[in-house]
């Protein structure tokens, strides 16, 4: 027997439909349940690698975590990564189609339907029960082409929908009742139920506030669920996360982290975040980074020659140099690591018409972007602490130079990345490497003096995963959407 399914489509971006789709993976798999994560198409530049190879948008990957199962690019088989303000790669089942503005997107999405439906029915062969994750709203009937991401898929594999909205923004009863309003009379009829997200303070200050929604929507609500702050402890999908206010932890350890616009892979930062003696700030474009700073970390980029431009807007590129001068560390990750380089040449034009660009020139190591991408889970040894530690490859290029010969890490024996001669400028192509407890905090008493932490990041965020899966057991009706599901 096929599984049943939910599909969770949002009013908006943003709204908490990925970790909703991660407390419920983890609810209902404990309950006994085979529970698979789903979703069609993704834009994100924040990628990790499923068991079988490919690539696939974070969430899905942590969402699979939540169900206990592989991740598998079946969970999410067309991911989007934006390159430009217009265009982004494409990504079907793991591996890279091409590149496409996007208006030419709006046109292959009738094609890649297929891709989406054959995937879905590769995971509805093996389970109980499939959780699929929509994407930005249906309410975006100004797109043209064929839906794949939210009503147009919901249709073609007959699943039930619940709208989910977020009240933390504001104007939470015009985003449903909107909803309602624009989508096609099918697409209403298809809306199951709906759910408020986000809620702070006494909940049934909001009562009038469903009954307003569902007298003028008809649809019935299935509950409003608090404020959950452990989510800061899960990998965030999207970038736009990261333009929310942080309180600064005053922690003993300052690193800034420049917010490139094109950042990739950002939950690299998340162990960092979850550190009590860190004070991580991610510094916004325009302003300096802050000169008492212990380590300036570049992180990962999606278009680095772009990137390592944006960066010298910013005037970025001169903080770096000073910070260098008066003796601080610099921790390049992938994108990151290339840009300290000395030049980046892209002689395919893959990033772009600009073929080359100089980079910081605080490694001594050159970099070529190539059309072949390294993707692949790695473990690796830290050269200067002998710490063991696995993570993640997903790039283009190779750097060659008289730095690599003084290697950050080893990967089967073999030397990674680099390091300036005064030990002060660092950089590898893995992600992920900062979640192996042993090395953070050996990389981090290397900054200051600092007792051990206690953190165990992997356990913290398995404990996450159980929190939000109890606090959605607490104020949803889990009983009446699996109804829902199963009467589809």
């Amino acid at each position: 027997m096929m599984a049943k399914a939910l599909m969770f489509q949002g009013t908006g971006s943003d709204v908490g439909k990925s970790l909703m789709v991660a407390g419920l993976a983890r609810a209902y798999a404990n309950r006994g349940l085979c529970v698979r994560p789903f979703k069609p198409q993704n834009m994100s530049n924040n990628a990790a690698i499923a068991a079988d190879g490919g690539e696939i948008g974070r969430a899905q990957h942590l969402q699979a975590m939540a169900a206990r199962a592989q991740p598998s690019v079946h969970m999410n088989p067309i991911l989007l990564k934006p390159q430009t303000d217009i265009g982004a790669q494409v990504i079907v089942r793991g591996q890279v189609l091409g590149a496409a503005n996007a208006r030419q997107y709006q046109h292959m999405k009738a094609d890649l339907l297929a891709e989406v439906l054959d995937s879905y029915a590769i995971n509805a062969a093996t389970a109980d029960l499939i959780l699929v994750e929509g994407a930005g709203s249906p309410a975006e009937i100004n797109l043209p082409g064929k839906d794949i991401a939210n009503m147009g898929f919901a249709a073609a594999a007959n699943v039930p929908v619940l709208l989910v909205a977020d009240i933390d923004r504001g104007g939470v009863i015009a985003a449903v009742v909107g909803t309602h309003a624009v989508v096609p009379a099918p697409a209403r009829a298809r809306v199951k139920g709906y759910i408020i997200n986000k809620f702070r303070g006494d909940i049934t200050l909001f009562d009038s506030g469903l009954t307003e929604i569902t007298a003028r929507t008809g649809w019935p609500a299935l509950g409003i669920v608090p404020f959950f702050p452990g989510a800061a402890h899960l990998p965030a999908e999207d970038a736009v996360a990261l333009d929310r206010p942080v309180a600064h932890s005053g922690g003993a350890i300052r690193i800034a982290v420049p917010k490139l616009s094109r950042i990739a892979n950002f939950d690299d930062l998340d162990p960092l975040n979850a550190e009590p003696d860190v004070d991580l700030q991610l510094i916004a474009p325009g302003k300096a980074i802050p000169v008492d700073t212990d380590l300036i970390l570049l992180p990962g980029s999606k278009a680095t020659i772009a990137d390592l431009a944006f960066l010298r807007q910013q005037g970025w590129d001169i903080d770096i140099m000073a910070h260098h001068r008066h003796g601080g560390r610099i921790l390049g990750i992938c994108g990151g690591y290339q840009m300290l380089g000395r030049t980046i040449s892209d002689p395919d034009g893959i990033e772009g018409s600009n073929r080359r660009a100089d980079g910081l020139g605080l490694l001594n190591i050159d970099t070529v972007l190539g059309r072949e991408k390294s993707l692949g889970e790695r473990s690796a040894i830290h050269c200067t602490s002998g710490a063991a530690l696995q993570g993640y490859e997903i790039h283009l290029g190779h750097s060659e130079g008289p730095d690599r010969a003084r290697p950050f890490l080893t990967i089967d024996g073999v030397g990674d990345g680099a390091c300036s001669t005064d030990g002060r400028v660092e950089g590898c192509y893995l992600h992920g490497l900062l979640c192996a407890d042993g090395f953070r905090h050996a990389y981090l008493a290397g900054l200051r003096q600092r007792a051990r932490s206690g953190v165990e990041f992997a356990a913290l965020v398995e404990e996450t995963l159980d929190g939000l899966a109890a606090h959605l057991e607490s104020h949803l009706d889990l009983d009446r959407m699996l109804e829902i599901a199963h009467a589809a």
